[in-house]
């Protein structure tokens, strides 16, 4: 517990909220007959008033602060147990000590206020300028009753507290999280049209091969900007907006779907060989965009992973009840080790990280997978290469 103005201030505020504290306090008066009592913050270096029953205007108000060497009980903190005094003049232990002296204390009770965990909070206290009977086991019994009862309200008020501090850092994320989301769509995508406008304009008008060539530059740039756009705007909704939404529908030609994105990342890359596969049979329950970016993204994967001299092989095969896609591709195989991280956010292999992209493409593949209740794995060595499995039921199971 520490002693900067903060943390004395949100302590006193915290004993503050605590109804039954005034009440308690008025009670140990009655009952001792004394005319000051006090809840206590006290750590090595201070004595901090939180609360103050005083009927004897002894002077102290919330907040107030004593001298923490003039006072007992820091002798009570030291030794974690009550100090108890009836007549302060004639007890052999404190007649010449100071703390009676300096504030003309004849009855003193003090105990400590320990928190569940150990944590020492302070002490509760009662003080009078006359004489009383607080050696009675039923006093001492009273306070460290009441000592136990404030240190649970405590607890609970700073569970409180707690809760309520974490339920505003989520609001404040969620506006974060809603503004970061707002402006991957439109704030970024809105100038990334205009230049991809620009380009298409020079394209079309232009006659020259130089600017011909340069517009087509451009093209390509927009093309990989607004595809790592989306792949930032896809991780934002999986790991801060609750995951990818699939909107399901019955597609009865998923195949023309997925033969179409191998025609396009085969016309990407006509220096390549894509092998496919593709026999879907019936319909299949999913959101075709969202299977067609499994299928683009690995391929890409493979693309770019695999031996440039050997083809990668993609299969899009149903059987009674799942669609099952494959993507392999020879090379290099995936380390033993990075294996279980493959499709973590922003991975990649060490030996390619000066290749393009941001290392989302795997991970945005299996928060799709997982959206529409189905499995990905990875299997990869040096015999066989590196093959992708993606298991997809055809019937949606209550996605989301």
């Amino acid at each position: 517990m520490g002693d900067t103005p903060e943390e004395i201030a949100r302590d006193v505020k915290a004993i503050g909220r605590i109804d039954a504290v005034p009440a308690v306090l008025k009670v140990l008066c009655q009952t001792t007959g004394m005319g000051f009592a006090a809840v206590a913050r006290v750590t090595e270096g201070t004595w901090t008033a939180c609360a103050v029953e005083d009927q004897i205007q002894f002077g102290l108000l919330p907040g107030g602060q004593l001298a923490i060497e003039t006072t007992i009980c820091t002798e009570v903190r030291n030794s974690r147990t009550p100090i108890v005094i009836d007549q302060a003049s004639t007890n052999p232990l404190y007649c010449d000590h100071l703390t009676p002296r300096l504030y003309s204390i004849e009855s003193y009770v003090s105990v400590p206020i320990v928190l569940s965990n150990g944590d020492y909070f302070g002490n509760l206290c009662a003080i009078d300028s006359r004489p009383a009977q607080v050696t009675e086991p039923r006093i001492v019994s009273m306070f460290l009753l009441f000592a136990e009862l404030i240190a649970l309200q405590l607890e609970n008020e700073r569970k409180r507290e707690l809760a309520q501090t974490a339920l505003l850092d989520e609001r404040a994320a969620g506006e974060l999280r809603e503004q970061f989301i707002a402006i991957l769509g439109h704030d970024l995508r809105n100038p990334l049209a205009a230049i991809a406008g620009c380009g298409q304009i020079l394209q079309r008008k232009s006659t020259d091969p130089g600017l011909i060539s340069v517009a087509q530059r451009i093209d390509r740039s927009v093309r990989r900007m607004s595809g790592l756009i989306d792949d930032v705007l896809d991780f934002a909704k999986a790991r801060l907006g609750g995951g990818i939404v699939v909107n399901l529908a019955a597609v009865g030609d998923l195949d023309r779907a997925l033969v179409a994105v191998v025609h396009e990342l085969q016309d990407a890359h006509p220096d390549r060989t894509i092998m496919s596969r593709v026999e879907i049979v019936g319909q299949v329950e999913c959101d075709e965009a969202r299977i067609q970016q499994i299928v683009s993204n690995l391929l890409a994967n493979a693309l770019t992973h695999g031996s440039p001299l050997k083809p990668v092989v993609f299969s899009a095969l149903t059987s009674a009840h799942e669609l099952v896609l494959t993507v392999s591709n020879e090379g290099d195989p995936i380390p033993p080790d990075s294996i279980d991280r493959v499709m973590l956010p922003f991975w990649r292999r060490s030996i390619s990280a000066n290749r393009e992209g941001l290392g989302l493409g795997l991970y945005i593949c299996a928060q799709i997978v997982q959206a529409h209740k189905g499995r990905i794995g990875v299997a990869s060595t040096s015999e066989a290469g590196t093959t992708f499995t993606v298991h997809l039921p055809l019937r949606a199971m209550n996605c989301a």
